[in-house]
């Protein structure tokens, strides 16, 4: 088959966004993308997972334009077009701080107060950072968070005490590729894609490990409105996580969530019908949102 006449994934047709960078207080360059929208009324943030970046969301965030957000993303240390390690830190918060300042900073030209919407990794990353308090956006999406690993307990202690000993050793992610949509074109096109990364370091691994765990130990102080959206077939990582989370925040009325049982983790990626279904709900629910 041509090159041209492939089947493309999702993001493959959906403008680029406008690029630049913002330094962090330790000196790491971020890079963002924006997908600015002049007579916005709204606004959000997006929050890439492991060993992607925010090129990924194109469609995602021409799916906001079209709703009337403007939309910024950028990728994370270590990932993407940001320089620097392949999924290393400089110190185990760095992926919670690098969130508050891009956001701060959006949301002072930003039009109105922004959503922030994390996925996986950058979901966990999103969920922290608001139960902590280090942002407090107008109302927050989860896309398959990280909240429990499939990663057997001696592997995740092995992660812990690495983090201490050799913090930015270069190892694999290990990561189910093969299910992270059943569109064949998203795999495919992962697989080939530069910018997307295999690597990771145990000092990232123990902060993933041990936010997710401490997202569902705080899920009670929930206080923005959250919509939390759940892949069932998830193989990268284990929905009971966010069963967990979405049990343990009931009680706030912040919380609502979404289970798709036999979806794969990349819902915003999945093959047709699930796709439009998973960003009706998400429409659906946006359109409940006060202001």
């Amino acid at each position: 088959m041509d090159v041209a006449t492939m089947p493309q994934p999702p993001y493959a047709r959906a403008p680029e966004g406008m690029r630049d960078e913002q330094r962090m207080a330790d000196g790491q360059l971020l890079v963002r993308r924006r997908w600015a929208l002049p007579e916005a009324s709204r606004a959000v943030l997006l929050v890439h997972g492991l060993g992607e970046h925010c090129g990924r969301y194109r469609h995602v965030a021409a799916w906001f334009n079209a709703r009337g957000y403007d939309v910024m993303s950028y990728d994370q240390r270590g990932h993407g077009l940001s320089p620097g390690p392949r999924g290393a830190l400089a110190r185990e918060d760095d992926l919670l701080a690098d969130l508050a300042a891009v956001y701060a900073d959006y949301a002072a030209s930003a039009p109105a107060l922004p959503l922030l919407l994390g996925h996986s990794m950058g979901g966990v990353v999103a969920a922290r950072a608001v139960l902590d308090g280090r942002v407090t956006p107008s109302a927050l999406v989860l896309s398959s968070p990280a909240f429990r690993s499939h990663e057997a307990p001696w592997l995740q202690s092995l992660a812990a005490g690495l983090s201490r000993t050799l913090p930015n050793l270069p190892l694999r992610t290990g990561l189910a590729v093969d299910h992270l949509s059943h569109d064949a074109s998203v795999v495919a096109a992962y697989r080939s894609d530069p910018l997307c990364s295999a690597r990771i370091t145990p000092r990232m691994a123990d902060f993933i490990f041990r936010a997710g765990p401490s997202c569902l130990a705080d899920a009670s102080r929930l206080a923005v409105p959250t919509l939390l959206l759940a892949a069932g077939a998830d193989r990268l990582v284990d929905a009971a996580g966010s069963r967990e989370f979405a049990s343990a925040a009931w009680a706030t009325r912040q919380l609502t969530a979404r289970h798709f049982d036999t979806l794969y983790h990349e819902l915003f990626n999945e093959a047709e019908p699930a796709r439009s279904q998973v960003m009706k709900q998400l429409g659906d629910w946006l359109a409940r949102l006060p202001g």
